[in-house]
């Protein structure tokens, strides 16, 4: 074979098994069917920043149609997938906002008696989440007191600033939990990334490489060790040998030109809709590693609320990470006198500038401010306002799923993706009590107005679950290192295998279980299957 290892996707999860693998030897092929962010469309300093950034960093793949998205069919979905294909991946417009899970997460089943207990625990992944905040750049403090003791980030936490230090300090009154937050967001000059300049625009890509994205702190380290990435590459179908095993994946170039990829391992990190939709479109069939049937089932997306406070104070609140300032996890464990279970996370962000005062998310449509008194409202919230975003989380049902949509495909002809997914009960009344909660929050700061966000689809960042891992074939997907039961050469490295989604962003989980993933593939190299 001309590569040891293909992996398709260049994404976070797909950077760290790369970068991993050639560090120890291997032959690593990438295939990414985006390109590389181009950061000169960055424009931040410029006025009309806020108008262009939705066109070249939005997060919706329908409404971008750039170069290596899919369709995805979202009519019979609460929420909207969202994703960013190329290099780097999801990294390149996320928040930044860096969270383990919690011991509790791994236990949900033992705990509570609902969806599974994951195949690890807290303390199995732990040295790994030390080893990639490690590699990339994380911000924060040790000893957060909702966790256990152990090492923390490399890089002190961002300011508090104004609203977070307003909050905390009614925290402290209230006694509930708050701690700075753990952001991969560098507050000093850190390998290859800036320090942060605090503009506020995380979410449309940092103008100064201060986020921690894959494409600055892994990509040029693997282009180094060799590692041969090759853009626009959009897979068609897995290789399936007569023997069962995979032998490497059809793609298409930019060209519209098919070649053939083969490697004797294959990892999928093509994210919790790319990769069963991947393994749905091989094989013929049902698909490919889908003797379960559960190649697409439990698709879980973290249902999000968001709580607005406006104060007398001035805030400044178009400056700092967005990102977050404090992270809270009073709420997250189960109590069943609320009638729910499991919880939410809370990250207080700032509420931006001129243009984002007047947006109908958070502000709602019932709370517009056009007309008289337009300038004094902006002025009222400008600055002065700070909000909670809240992270719930969601469980497992296999009614929400990813299927094929052969109607709506890409350029190549390739099925796109339809995802199918409605908020459970459980799911309504955990946001609900957690917005309550939130505004007595910030009502205790000195909030003189709360607004209650409407909710809208388009939050749907974190895409988990889709090929869960288990010790089951008969129920499960991938065992606990990641390896497919039912073809001993593929992988799934990403956020699809997670069996229950936790009440955090799970990018930090996603990074540790890959790098621990990767390093199990390289200890059992001499007993591996491969394609001959």
């Amino acid at each position: 074979m001309e590569h040891d290892v293909l992996i398709i996707g260049a994404g976070p999860t797909g950077a760290i098994a790369a970068k991993r693998l050639a560090e120890d030897g291997f032959r690593v092929l990438v295939l990414e069917q985006g390109d590389w962010p181009d950061y000169s469309k960055a424009t931040v300093h410029r006025e009309d920043f806020p108008l262009t950034a939705g066109r070249d960093w939005g997060w919706d793949p329908n409404l971008r149609q750039a170069p290596g998205d899919y369709p995805i069919n979202d009519t019979e979905s609460d929420i909207t997938a969202l994703m960013w294909n190329g290099v780097g991946g999801g990294t390149v417009v996320y928040a930044a906002q860096w969270q383990r899970n919690m011991p509790s997460d791994f236990r949900v089943k033992t705990l509570d008696g609902v969806a599974d207990d994951w195949p690890m625990t807290y303390e199995d992944l732990e040295p790994y989440y030390v080893r990639v905040e490690r590699d990339f750049g994380i911000s924060g403090l040790a000893n957060d007191t909702a966790f256990p003791p152990g090492e923390g980030p490399p890089l002190p936490p961002v300011p508090l600033g104004p609203a977070g230090r307003r909050v905390a300090k009614a925290h402290n009154e209230l006694g509930w939990h708050w701690w700075p937050a753990p952001l991969a967001i560098a507050t000093r000059k850190y390998g290859g990334l800036n320090p942060c300049q605090q503009v506020g625009t995380c979410l449309q890509a940092c103008a100064y490489g201060a986020k921690g994205t894959a494409d600055l702190t892994h990509w040029p380290r693997c282009l180094e060790l060799g590692v041969e990435l090759r853009t626009r590459a959009t897979v068609r179908e897995l290789i399936v040998r007569p023997d069962g095993l995979v032998g490497g994946a059809l793609y298409v170039d930019a060209e519209g030109n098919e070649h053939e990829a083969r490697a004797d391992v294959v990892i999928l990190a093509a994210n919790g809709v790319g990769t069963p939709r991947l393994l749905l479109n091989s094989g013929g069939g049902d698909g490919l590693a889908n003797s379960s049937g559960m190649v697409g089932k439990r698709l879980m997306m973290h249902p999000f609320g968001t709580v607005v406070g406006v104060f007398d104070e001035d805030f400044r609140a178009w400056q700092g990470p967005w990102g977050q300032f404090i992270h809270s996890l009073e709420f997250y464990e189960t109590d069943e006198s609320r009638g729910f279970v499991r919880g939410a996370k809370w990250g207080l962000q700032p509420t931006g500038g001129p243009f984002s005062m007047t947006s109908a998310y958070p502000w709602g449509a019932e709370n517009e401010i056009w007309g008289p008194g337009f300038q004094d409202a902006v002025r009222g919230r400008l600055g002065h306002s700070t909000m909670w975003g809240i992270i719930a989380e969601d469980l497992p049902e296999e009614s929400n799923r990813v299927v094929l949509d052969p109607v709506n495909t890409d350029e190549f002809g390739v099925p796109g993706a339809k995802i199918e997914y409605r908020l459970s009960e459980n799911s309504k009344r955990l946001v609900e009590f957690h917005q309550a909660r939130a505004q007595e929050s910030l009502i205790a700061a000195g909030a003189y107005e709360t607004v209650v966000a409407p909710f809208i689809r388009a939050t749907g960042w974190h895409l988990l679950g889709t090929t869960v891992m288990g010790d089951d074939p008969a129920t499960t997907v991938v065992d606990a290192t990641g390896r497919c039961h039912d073809v001993p050469n593929l992988y799934v490295f990403d956020g699809s295998v997670w069996p229950t989604s936790a009440g955090m962003n799970p990018t930090a989980t996603i990074a540790a279980l890959a790098l621990r993933f990767t390093e199990q593939l390289i200890a059992s190299r001499r007993e591996q299957k491969v394609a001959a």
